[in-house]
């Protein structure tokens, strides 16, 4: 199963969305095109506020045979059924998320260095995201960016499929998967595009 991860990993930011249109909607039409593999992200939202956007989600990606993941909410994930869950700095450490849902879970982890990319994959991480890679305003928090090379060098150390996230558009895919990822993590190159559908096809034009 881990090896054959799709090559886009869809992560949801509903403020990316363009005026007039919602999040389900834009979703839907990225799994319609081919997008295989969510994980659903508001940190905005309680429990009780993110439990019925999930379930619909949820429905979705069923009908469209699609991963879906839940950010850092274990429980959450337990609730709706999800395929996993997407763990972050202030989450649960991997091997206990591991320990609550099991084998069969997908547990995904972001990194943004060596270290921790080393560290998510001794825990037993099914995969890792790893960025920022380019300059994204929603990273800048985590400094100058790491760039391909540190990309790179990562890839090569790792065992487990990596991602790379931040700021992956459809004129850096190619250079991005030259590094040895195993794919692209993409918010706003999709979910803030005006075409989602064209933006999708450019990007996965690169594979």
């Amino acid at each position: 199963m881990i090896e054959s991860l799709p090559k886009i990993y869809l992560i949801t930011d509903r403020h990316q969305i363009q005026k007039g249109h919602q999040l389900l909607q834009v979703v839907e039409k990225l799994l319609q095109t081919g997008v295989r593999m969510i994980q659903l992200r508001e940190k905005d939202l309680s429990a009780a506020e993110l439990y019925p956007l999930a379930m619909e989600l949820r429905s979705l990606t069923h009908k469209y045979n699609s991963l879906l993941l839940i950010n850092d909410r274990i429980d959450l994930a337990q609730a709706i059924g999800a395929d996993g869950v997407h763990l972050g700095g202030h989450s649960l450490p991997v091997k206990i998320a591991r320990q609550i849902l099991g084998s069969n879970a997908l547990i995904g982890a972001s990194t943004h260095s060596a270290v921790e990319a080393e560290s998510a994959q001794r825990q037993g991480a099914d995969f890792i995201t790893c960025g920022p890679v380019f300059f994204t305003p929603s990273k800048a928090q985590f400094g100058v960016p790491l760039g391909i090379e540190s990309l790179q060098t990562i890839c090569k150390t790792c065992n487990i499929p990596v991602y790379a996230l931040g700021g992956v558009k459809a004129n850096n895919t190619r250079e991005t998967l030259q590094t040895g990822v195993h794919g692209v993590a993409i918010i706003s190159a999709l979910l803030s595009s005006p075409e989602p559908i064209q933006a999708y096809q450019q990007i996965t034009a690169s594979f």
